[in-house]
């Protein structure tokens, strides 16, 4: 089975408080792990959506990756927006994990679907200037170029980033996802009062579900 969750934001150290975000973000860390262990079995692959780690550098980051690679599963996973320890694709594949794979202008086969995806980026808004564009044209083109390496015709997106702007329009990483027989998009980043940006549903053919983690209370979420 295919499970998805994003926004784990571990933070070994314990400096790093969610519960701005709201009082479901109490004690997260126990549930995460509490929630994975009990649904995910050995055998199951868990997609995980980026902000996985508060650390700022890979050497930081193997200690809450080391507590993830430990749980039940194959894990898949992207980058977030506070994954700031992700610099080097080549240093993070050399950590010593054996159950993660780091998802980035590649692809994987899971029970005859590609996992395909990026990090994403913001859509076009008020405060969206030259800099924003850049990183939203490198992001379209990394979700291109993991298309580009999918050996299945059915395939599963994952975003960090929702694919849609706040007027809810959805933006062009829905527009390429569409045009490669994408069955699932999962995205995550919306916390607390962004909950109510949200949006989920079938569009076009393609199943479109939030995983943040406080949006489904740290319980890893069946994608089929």
């Amino acid at each position: 089975m295919i499970y998805a969750l994003a926004d784990l934001h571990l933070d070994y150290t314990k400096e790093k408080s969610m519960e701005i975000f709201g009082e479901n973000w109490e004690n997260y860390e126990e549930r995460i792990f509490h929630n994975w262990q009990k649904i995910i079995k050995p055998s199951d692959t868990v997609l995980v959506s980026g902000d996985i780690s508060w650390a700022m550098k890979e050497d930081k980051a193997y200690y809450d990756l080391t507590r993830i690679d430990k749980l039940n599963g194959k894990k898949i996973m992207i980058k977030g927006n506070h994954d700031y320890w992700w610099q080097s694709l080549n240093k993070i594949n050399n950590l010593d994990l054996s159950n993660i794979d780091f998802l980035q202008n590649n692809s994987y086969e899971v029970e005859g679907f590609s996992i395909c995806g990026t990090r994403g980026w913001m859509s076009e808004n008020k405060n969206f200037d030259s800099h924003d564009e850049k990183i939203f044209k490198r992001e379209v083109l990394r979700l291109k170029n993991s298309f580009n390496k999918a050996k299945n015709d059915k395939k599963i997106v994952m975003l960090h980033y929702p694919p849609f702007d706040y007027d809810g329009k959805f933006n062009e990483f829905f527009e390429v996802a569409k045009q490669n027989n994408v069955k699932y998009l999962i995205y995550g980043h919306l916390h607390g009062s962004g909950h109510r940006y949200i949006k989920e549903g079938k569009f076009d053919g393609i199943e479109v579900k939030c995983v943040s983690g406080d949006y489904v209370d740290f319980i890893p979420q069946r994608i089929i």
